[in-house]
């Protein structure tokens, strides 16, 4: 009889698996005005559900996630929130170390663009991303001051600067922070619409949508996801 650790547990419950998949971490805002809290709380609890589904993610298996942090949009919210924000990820990469050990194998990335960003946050991100450069698990991209939009504009300039003077869309996905397209996109709180979120990458997604505000996403509602992808026939367009 076959024995299965925890890791190969999780795996062998999905007959198929996104490659890339892609959360909108989205209803923070919502979950805390429900229970008549500052906005700031719905984003720390908010924080602590993208921990607990990044390392679900990495038991299962899923080669690479993609979170939706911070768009290039979200500067435009209150400042108290803004800065809630930016204590959030400054707390979280100054607990990097420890927390990404006790997580395994799980690798992390920062994309997005680099311009407004403190520099203690940036030397933070690159400090998290050589110390799990080397694992070969899960690989987490923590989109923060990210845009679709910007990321593609970015993607032509890059190629425009090396002379390019036909551009085909492998050079375009070569330049992109995500090599590979998503294959599932999740958005939680009842929202059906990408805020310019890998759209690029999105072209062939499947997408899945649930009412269940983020801060009370849970494992279940992830293999609830995984488990409707599987019975998906996908059709790239065709």
């Amino acid at each position: 009889m076959a024995v299965f650790g925890k890791k190969e547990t999780a795996q062998a419950e999905f007959s198929v698996l996104p490659r890339h998949l892609g959360i909108i971490m989205d209803g923070n805002g919502r979950w805390a005005k429900k229970r008549a809290l500052p906005r700031t709380a719905g984003h720390k609890v908010g924080a602590d559900v993208f921990k607990k589904i990044s390392k679900a993610c990495g038991r299962i298996g899923i080669k690479e996630v993609t979170f939706y942090a911070f768009s290039t949009e979200n500067w435009k919210r209150p400042k108290e929130e803004v800065e809630t924000l930016m204590r959030l990820f400054y707390d979280y990469l100054i607990d990097a170390k420890n927390d990404l050990q006790v997580s395994g194998d799980l690798r992390v990335r920062f994309i997005g663009e680099q311009e407004g960003m403190h520099p203690k946050l940036l030397e933070l991100m690159r400090d998290a991303e050589k110390e799990t450069a080397s694992r070969s698990g899960t690989l987490i991209n923590v989109a923060v001051n990210y845009g679709g939009r910007q990321e593609i504009v970015s993607a032509v300039n890059r190629l425009i600067a090396q002379g390019k003077s036909s551009i085909t869309e492998e050079d375009i996905s070569s330049m992109l922070y995500t090599t590979p397209d998503c294959d599932l996109i999740i958005r939680p709180s009842g929202e059906e619409r990408l805020s310019n979120f890998l759209l690029w990458q999105s072209a062939y997604s499947e997408f899945w949508y649930s009412n269940v505000l983020w801060p009370d996403f849970t494992e279940k509602d992830l293999h609830q996801a995984l488990s409707d992808f599987e019975k998906r026939n996908r059709r790239f367009g065709g």
